[in-house]
C-alpha cells in the first residue's frame, strides 16, 4: 500500500459553499453576508447530524481567511486554505465541547482570545457540540460572545439546540440546518459512485438514502461499506438488507399478508423462516412496523404523495395498494400500535423469541373481528331488534324465556336458582337489548292484540341486571294463585337451610305487594325466623318477587281459620289467567324441581338452630319428624331410637 485509504465521507467533504448538498437558504445567507461585508461576531449552526454544520463552518472560515478574500469562492491553494483543508490552521481553532466542557477550558479560550490572529484576518473559534458545555462554562463565555475582541468570530455547532442557554442563543445569528432530501442524497451518491466506479443500482441508492434519515455523512459511509462487495454484479437492495439485517420488501409483504388476512398459523411459519435466517426479533418487528407505516400511507394518500413518502417503486406501490384494499385505516393504526408495544417488551425481556411469536400471533388475530362494518352490524343487533332481519340475524334470543313471556304475567324463576332436568350447556344465551322482542322461528307477532301483554314485560326488562328473564310485574293476588306465588317466593330465597325450613314448617296465608303473611307450625322455628337474618331473607325474596323494596312481611303462629297451601310449580299458569293463543313449542321449557332437604341442609339447619339459646338439642331432633311422631313422643314421653 503506497498511501493511506481515505474514507469517502472525508474524501468528498465539500470545500466550497456551492458544493454543500441542500441547505440553500443557509448558503444564500452566508454568501450575501460575505459580499455585503456584514460579518457577525457569533454564529449558531444547529440541525441533525450529517447535514453539513461543521463543513459549512470550515468553508465559511476559509472564505473569510483566504488570501483572495473575503470571497465566496476561496482559492484553495493559499496557505490559509490548505491549512483549513488539512485541519491544521493556526487561526481557526476547532474545539470539541464534549471533551472540553469545564469552566477551566472556557477560561483558557478567553485567555487566548485577546491575542491577534497570526496569519489571517480573523481568529475563528469553531466549538462543536456546544450543548455539552457546563452552565459555568457557558456563563464564562457570555460577555466575550456579546462583545468579543476585534477580528474574533465564534461559530457554535450543536445537534441539541434546546440545551443551549437562551442567553447564548440571543447573542448569535442562528442557522437551522434541515435534513437533506432523499432525492438530493441519491443524486450525490450517484455522483460519488460514478467517480469511484461502484456498481450499484438506483433502488439500492434509494434504500441507502432512506436508511440514513436525511444525513449525508451516514449515506456516504454506508456506500463506502458496500463498495467492498463483489464488483461483478451490481449491488442491489437485497445486499443492503443483508448487510443491515433488514427484511426485504417481499418478505415483509408476505408476512403482512398473513397478518391482514388473520392467518396466524401461516404467519408463524413465515416468522420461523425469517428468524432462522439470522434476523433479530427487535429488527423484525421494527421492519414490520415500517412496512405497516407505508401501508397506511398508501391507504390514505395519493399515489404521487405515496411515492415521495415511502420511496417505493411502482411494483411495490401496487402491492401495497392491493393489500391496503383489504384492511381499514383504524386496523393498520392498531397493528402499528401493537408492534410498538411488543418492541418495548422485546427490549426488556430475557426471552425475546417467545414475545416475538406471541406478538405475531396477536397481530394475526387483531384484524379478524375489528372491521367497522362488522362492529356496526353487531352493535345494531345488540341495541336494536329492528335491524335483525335477513341473513344478518343471529339467534340472540333465549329459548328458555319464550314460554315465560307467552304463558301469563306470573313471575319467572332466576336461571341461576332453578333446576332443569334436560338443560343443555348452551341454554343460557347473551342478554338481549330492551328493544329486542323474543324471537320465535316462523312466527311473526302482530302489533294488535298482543301489545298489551308484551309491553309491561319489556318495560321491566331493563331493570333486571342480573337475571336473564325480565322482572315480573307487581300485581295484587286475589288468593287463587297464591300457590304459584309461594313457589316463586321459595325459589327467590338463596339460602338452602332457610328455604328448606320454610318449605317444611311455613304456610302462606297472604302474598301480595301490600302485605305478606306466613305462619310457622312450631313456635321454636317462629322464634328462629324472627330473631335471625332469616326474616330478612324472606323480605328480600318478596322484594324480588314484586320488584319493590322493604316489603311488609308478617310471620306468626297459625290460626284455626288458616288454610294450608302447597307450593305449586312456577311453570304452571294461574287458573284465572287468560289462555294464550297457540304458539310453537319453545326449544326448552324450564321444569321446576322442588327443593329437597338433603343431609347437608339438615346439618346447616341444626347449626342455625343450635345458635338460639331458647332451643334445646331435643327440640331440634323433634323438629325433624312429622307432627304425628312428635305427638306420640309427647303423650308417652318417649324418644326415637335409630
Amino acid at each position: 500500500m503506497n498511501e493511506k485509504y481515505v474514507p469517502l465521507y472525508r474524501k468528498y467533504r465539500p470545500q466550497l459553499l456551492q458544493e454543500i448538498v441542500g441547505q440553500e437558504h443557509i448558503k444564500k445567507a452566508l454568501k450575501n453576508a460575505i459580499e455585503l461585508n456584514k460579518i457577525s461576531h457569533a454564529y449558531l449552526f444547529t440541525g441533525p447530524r450529517g447535514t453539513g454544520k461543521t463543513s459549512t463552518a470550515r468553508i465559511f472560515a476559509k472564505s473569510l481567511n483566504c488570501k483572495e478574500g473575503p470571497t465566496t469562492n476561496p482559492c484553495g491553494v493559499c496557505e490559509n486554505c490548505i491549512d483549513i483543508t488539512n485541519s491544521t490552521p493556526m487561526d481557526v481553532i476547532e474545539i470539541d465541547a464534549a471533551s472540553n466542557r469545564k469552566v477551566e477550558d472556557a477560561q483558557n479560550i478567553l485567555e487566548k482570545v485577546m491575542y491577534a490572529p497570526v496569519n489571517s484576518r480573523y481568529k475563528i473559534y469553531i466549538i462543536d457540540e456546544v450543548h455539552m458545555l457546563s452552565t459555568t462554562a457557558f456563563n464564562a463565555l457570555l460577555k466575550t460572545l456579546e462583545e468579543p475582541p476585534k477580528n474574533v468570530i465564534f461559530i457554535l455547532a450543536t445537534t441539541e439546540v434546546h440545551k443551549v442557554l437562551d442567553t447564548i442563543k440571543s447573542r448569535c445569528q442562528r442557522f437551522d440546518f434541515k435534513r437533506i432530501t432523499t432525492d438530493d442524497i441519491v443524486k450525490h451518491l450517484r455522483y460519488i459512485s460514478d467517480k469511484e466506479k461502484i456498481n450499484i443500482t438506483d433502488d439500492a441508492l434509494f434504500t441507502i438514502a432512506k436508511n440514513s434519515a436525511g444525513g449525508m455523512r451516514d449515506s456516504i459511509a454506508l456506500l463506502d461499506q458496500l463498495s467492498v462487495l463483489d464488483a461483478k454484479d451490481a449491488i442491489t437492495t437485497d445486499d443492503i438488507n443483508n448487510l443491515l439485517g433488514r427484511l426485504s420488501f417481499d418478505t415483509l409483504n408476505s408476512l403482512a399478508e398473513k397478518i391482514v388476512n388473520s392467518k396466524p398459523q401461516e404467519a408463524i411459519e413465515d416468522l420461523e423462516k425469517i428468524y432462522n435466517s439470522g434476523n433479530e426479533p427487535v429488527q423484525i418487528l421494527t421492519n414490520l412496523m415500517d412496512y405497516l407505516k407505508n401501508l397506511l400511507i398508501v391507504k390514505n394518500c395519493r399515489k404521487e404523495i405515496a411515492f415521495e413518502l415511502t420511496q417505493a417503486n411502482d411494483a411495490q406501490i401496487d402491492a401495497l395498494s392491493s393489500q391496503a384494499a383489504n384492511v381499514e385505516t383504524h386496523q393498520i393504526v392498531f397493528l402499528i400500535d401493537k408492534c410498538a408495544d411488543y418492541i418495548k417488551e422485546l427490549k426488556l425481556t430475557n426471552n425475546p423469541r417467545l414475545w416475538l411469536e406471541v406478538g405475531i400471533i396477536d397481530l394475526a388475530n387483531l384484524t379478524e373481528n375489528t372491521s367497522l362494518v362488522d362492529l356496526q352490524n353487531r352493535i345494531s343487533r345488540l341495541e336494536g331488534g329492528a335491524t335483525n332481519t335477513g341473513n344478518n340475524t343471529r339467534n340472540y334470543s333465549a329459548p328458555v324465556q319464550v314460554a315465560s313471556y307467552k304463558t301469563a304475567p306470573t313471575p319467572v324463576m332466576k336461571p341461576e336458582i332453578q333446576k332443569t332436568e334436560h338443560a343443555k350447556p348452551d341454554i343460557l344465551k347473551p342478554r338481549v337489548s330492551e328493544n329486542v322482542e323474543p324471537h320465535i322461528e316462523k312466527q311473526e307477532q302482530s302489533h294488535s292484540g298482543k301489545s298489551s301483554e308484551t309491553e309491561p314485560i319489556s318495560n321491566q326488562h331493563s331493570e333486571s341486571q342480573n337475571d336473564f328473564s325480565p322482572m315480573p310485574v307487581s300485581k295484587h293476588s286475589d288468593g287463587v294463585d297464591i300457590s304459584v306465588l309461594w313457589g316463586n317466593l321459595l325459589n327467590n330465597i338463596h339460602s338452602a337451610p332457610t328455604r328448606a325450613l320454610l318449605k317444611q314448617w311455613a304456610n302462606p296465608i297472604k302474598i301480595s305487594p301490600e302485605e305478606t303473611i306466613l305462619t310457622m307450625k312450631n313456635e321454636i322455628f317462629l322464634n328462629q325466623v324472627q330473631s335471625s337474618s332469616k326474616k330478612q331473607a324472606i323480605i328480600d325474596a318478596v322484594d324480588a318477587l314484586f320488584s319493590q323494596k322493604n316489603s311488609n312481611v308478617v310471620v306468626r303462629l297459625p290460626h284455626p281459620s288458616d288454610v294450608e297451601v302447597k307450593a305449586a310449580s312456577v311453570s304452571k299458569p294461574a287458573a284465572h289467567s287468560p289462555q294464550p293463543k297457540p304458539q310453537p313449542s319453545p326449544v326448552m321449557k324450564p321444569v321446576t324441581v322442588e327443593p329437597e332437604v338433603d343431609v347437608e341442609e339438615v346439618e346447616e339447619l341444626k347449626e342455625d338452630v343450635a345458635k338460639s339459646e331458647s332451643v334445646t338439642a331435643s327440640k331440634i331432633a323433634e323438629s325433624l319428624h312429622s307432627d304425628n311422631v312428635n305427638m306420640v313422643l309427647d303423650v308417652f314421653d318417649g324418644k326415637v331410637i335409630d
